[in-house]
């Protein structure tokens, strides 16, 4: 019973885990490109030209009597240049300390994980199958200590990313709020995807890569192979904390500072860009509520997907070296990338938002879409990638297991 094989082959998964992260990859790309064409030139169009198309009919932004197109794309442009050129120094200063920290925690790692059988270099009887060897501590604690430095820069750059695309759309996305409510959503929704796609899409790619490549020394050792891939999770989580700690406390500070020496000494108008402490809050903002939650959000995805590699690597997958179930959590993450690729272009492509009463119907229909689009890929993954029926390691017994109780399991 729980030797029976899953309908996808190993080829199939294989091809299909890296192929749907490159596909993610690539549709962020789009996306970046896209955004890109929003161009820092005054070009606003007359509500007389505009035929209410993507929203041109309903303004966001009350203009200043007295500015000209020239003079407002010219602030956006000197505003941009100044928040994004600040959050790009204050990750590069984190980062430095992050990096010491990263080194200095890898090395406990290793010194920890490899002293448990005095670095033993010998194989040992395995944790949960006391008739089979495994690999030696030792190389358990330089796989794990890999695979955290992995996770740690996967978090890190994810961070990154995300920052850069926000800083590089928030004037874009003023200067099309100028046009109507439609394109400044698009814009706006647009740069948003670029981080989600490249953060699922790079984590998802980089761990399959180490999984390949840590089974060219385990071979036949599974359970070694995945509890050394918990080092993954665990990289990203640990950038993830100096990303939001430190992010949140400089935002925070920037923000009350801006209020005590704009609002009370010179009675500046609150969030007024003259005021230095403003761009820093807006720097702060970048740095901790975007970079600081794609590393938080890499962090989480990077945890539950290793957890579930290591319950599945004590199960009859582990046991009879069934790679495609194995790689269940993948492939979940894989139909993942596709169905909000689908999503995403619902909302930019297909509905056009014409009002901002109608942002929130709009949001709420990605929800429902994504929501069955997702119901479905995981019933079909499912009954495809996982047997029919298995064991799984519960508590000292091996538990039976139907492969439809994994599907209700995760609704």
């Amino acid at each position: 019973m729980g030797t029976s094989s899953a309908l996808l082959p190993e080829i199939g998964t294989e091809i299909l885990v890296p192929v749907c992260a490159v596909v993610g990859i690539a549709f962020s790309l789009v996306q970046w490109l896209l955004v890109s064409r929003v161009k820092l030139t005054s070009d606003r169009r007359s509500p007389q030209n505009s035929a209410n198309k993507n929203g041109y009919n309903d303004y966001l932004i009350e203009e200043e009597e007295g500015l000209n197109d020239h003079t407002i794309v010219a602030k956006c442009a000197d505003i941009q240049s100044a928040i994004s050129e600040g959050a790009t120094s204050f990750l590069f200063t984190e980062y430095k300390y992050v990096g010491i920290f990263m080194i200095a925690f890898a090395i406990l790692i290793f010194l920890f994980l490899g002293s448990v059988e005095s670095f033993s270099t010998k194989s040992q009887p395995c944790t949960y199958n006391k008739e089979k060897m495994c690999k030696p501590a030792l190389a358990t604690a330089i796989f794990s200590t890999v695979s955290f430095l992995l996770g740690a820069v996967t978090s890190l750059l994810s961070g990154f990313l995300g920052m850069k695309i926000a800083t590089y759309a928030n004037a874009r996305t003023t200067l099309e709020a100028r046009k109507g409510v439609g394109k400044a959503f698009i814009t706006a929704f647009r740069s948003g995807a670029v981080m989600g796609f490249l953060l699922a899409a790079n984590g998802l790619l980089v761990l399959y890569i180490a999984i390949n490549l840590f089974k060219l020394y385990y071979k036949s050792d599974w359970e070694g192979l995945f509890e050394s891939i918990t080092g993954y999770g665990l990289g990203g989580s640990s950038m993830a904390l100096f990303g939001r700690v430190g992010g949140g406390i400089y935002t925070k500070a920037a923000d009350v500072g801006a209020d005590l020496v704009g609002k009370v000494e010179r009675n500046i108008p609150e969030d007024d860009p003259r005021n230095p402490a403003v761009i820093a809050d807006n720097v702060g903002d970048n740095v901790g509520d975007i970079a600081g939650m794609g590393s938080d959000l890499f962090g989480s995805y990077a945890e539950s997907s290793c957890a579930a590699l290591v319950v599945a690597s004590i199960s009859s997958f582990g046991l009879y070296h069934q790679f495609t179930p194995m790689l269940y959590p993948l492939l979940i993450s894989s139909v993942g990338i596709l169905v909000c690729l689908i999503t995403t272009l619902f909302a930019t492509d297909l509905f056009e938002i014409k009002a901002v009463k109608e942002i929130e119907p709009s949001l709420k229909k990605q929800l429902i879409i994504s929501t069955i689009l997702m119901t479905v890929g995981i019933a079909i993954v499912t009954w495809i990638s996982v047997p029919s029926s298995f064991t799984i390691y519960n508590f000292g017994t091996q538990k039976f297991v139907r492969n439809w109780y994994v599907f209700y399991d995760l609704f």
